[in-house]
């Protein structure tokens, strides 16, 4: 009966949003939420000190996605009014005047790349507006994106998901390169289906087969490296496969291979210079550069950026606030609980790099005062709709993660478990799925259901790594239908109580993918 009740929230959460008149998520969520303390209130009989204390920390949270979705949309807006993201619009065209050479630069490679810089669900973020802008609907580019936005993330913001995101399992280097290993391998073979799946939200089978081989060949320049790098390392394959596949990929559109005829191309290629393109990329090259700097551990910035040495502290009854050198914010004993929150200032994606990249921006474009003001103000009307929404979704992701072994998350991962037994492997991705569905983060994901599914494996006599590298790949592929994602890339390109909608699109292509890995889990453990 528990386990019954405690789905039912997220039953009723998928219905409300996807429903023919949808409820817009900043109601659907804060209700959802409501919905989880009523449950932990009358079913678990939960503590209500705790429970508030998760409510504080679930709305305070809220400041780390929010933040870097302000952070992503000031930059494309002070790219949108200066003018600069017309120029890199002409100079894509230039390139290539196909729509299947643009969106596999632009929506797979490029953001294939900066998923390996960043994550956060940066790579779309970056990658939707430039494609608005080069004349692709918006609804369309915001599943596109999610979509595609899925292989590299096992590998996200250099290992992350893969380094922390298993960091509290007891295993060794070389069982953390096996899930690498497999992982990598996974994914590689669910991106020889997932962009023809994406592309077909934006363009017709007919152009999608008749560019079929360069999608392959632009696929395979990312992968390739991807699977080779991760054989002895977990922290670069996205970031490298990346970068060579963005440089392949736009020396094969120049060359046409692949390609279908397109014309118009020519005419493109005489409005943008040398200066201007290099100009227009200078903002993403810093962008990438700093997330690099910020995050690769052995060169020491990331633990400056992270340092919890003490600036001031304070005590306000048992509650605990602290400020660190590196304006890390924290509270300890939020309502005299165990709950306890942070935001990491400087490494967060928001100030280091966007805001920063976003004020370069001002000299390097000339911007007056007037377009720095409507870039401000822009990105001021957009977030307040989406607060409300992200509000709502973390309270119910704390909500669901409350009671330890008893909790509403973990007894619905339980009864998976229970319910396959030695058939396990067929949905170990999904439960990862789950997990980014409901925290937004693939490497959350990890921390949350790793040590599930470590016990699931050890249980039934499943291989621990294989079983690591489904739930690896399934957090990966829950971005498509991540709530969290959804939002941010809604709120950038100004798309209102859609949501659903996009959900009941992107759950399409995310089926396909547990498809694969269930077939991967198959030819693995019983064949």
């Amino acid at each position: 009966m528990n386990t019954l009740v405690s789905g039912l929230p997220i039953l009723l959460l998928i219905w409300a949003m996807t429903k023919r008149n949808a409820v817009p998520s900043h109601i659907a969520l804060p209700a959802t939420a409501i919905m989880v303390a009523l449950i932990q209130l009358f079913l678990f009989d939960a503590d209500v000190q705790l429970l508030s204390a998760n409510v504080v920390a679930g709305v305070l949270s809220v400041l780390t996605p929010i933040s870097i979705v302000a952070g992503a949309i000031l930059l494309n807006r002070m790219l949108f009014f200066s003018g600069a993201e017309a120029i890199l619009s002409q100079w894509l065209k230039s390139i290539s005047g196909n729509k299947v050479a643009q969106l596999m630069i632009i929506g797979w490679a490029f953001a294939f790349m900066i998923e390996g810089a960043s994550g956060f669900g940066t790579p779309a973020a970056i990658a939707a507006p430039i494609l608005v802008g080069l004349g692709f609907p918006a609804i369309p580019v915001a599943i596109f994106a999610l979509v595609m936005n899925s292989v590299p993330v096992s590998f996200g913001a250099v290992g992350t998901p893969i380094w922390f995101g298993l960091s509290a399992l007891p295993l060794t280097e070389v069982q953390l390169i096996a899930i690498s290993k497999q992982t990598a391998l996974l994914n590689s073979i669910a991106a020889l289906i997932i962009p023809f799946i994406a592309l077909r939200f934006l363009l017709s089978w007919q152009e999608i087969r008749q560019n079929a081989f360069f999608i392959v060949l632009s696929v395979l320049s990312c992968t390739v490296p991807y699977v080779l790098f991760a054989q002895w390392n977990y922290e670069f394959p996205s970031l490298i496969g990346g970068a060579i596949g963005l440089a392949f990929s736009v020396f094969f559109a120049k060359k046409g291979l692949g390609l279908s005829a397109q014309v118009g191309a020519a005419e493109a290629v005489k409005l943008v210079t040398f200066r201007d393109v290099v100009k227009v990329f200078l903002p993403f090259a810093l962008l990438i550069l700093i997330l690099i700097v910020t995050r690769i551990p052995q060169w020491g910035v990331k633990d400056l950026l992270n340092t919890l040495s003490p600036l001031f502290s304070f005590q306000f009854g048992e509650t605990a606030f602290a400020v660190s050198k590196a304006l890390v914010l924290s509270i300890n004993g939020i309502l005299g609980t165990e709950v306890n929150w942070q935001y990491k200032s400087l490494y967060v994606p928001a100030i280091i790099p966007f805001l920063i990249v976003s004020l370069i921006c001002i000299p390097l474009f000339g911007m007056s005062r007037h377009l720095v003001a409507n870039s401000f103000r822009d990105t001021g009307k957009r977030l307040l709709l989406p607060i409300l929404s992200l509000i709502g979704a973390l309270v119910m992701v704390k909500l669901m993660m409350q009671g330890g072994d008893s909790a509403p998350m973990l007894l619905l991962a339980q009864a998976f478990a229970n319910l396959l037994g030695d058939y396990w492997g067929y949905a170990a991705a999904l439960l990862g799925g789950l997990g980014s569905f409901f925290s937004g983060s693939a490497t959350v994901s990890n921390i949350t259901f790793g040590g599930i599914q470590l016990g699931i494996a050890e249980e039934v006599g499943l291989p621990v790594t294989l079983v690591l590298a489904l739930q690896s790949a399934g957090a990966a592929m829950g971005n498509m239908v991540c709530i969290n994602n959804i939002i941010a890339v809604s709120t950038i390109l100004g798309i209102k109580n859609q949501e659903g909608f996009i959900i009941k699109r992107t759950i399409i292509p995310m089926l396909f993918y547990a498809l694969v890995a269930a077939m991967f889990a198959a030819v693995s453990l019983y064949w």
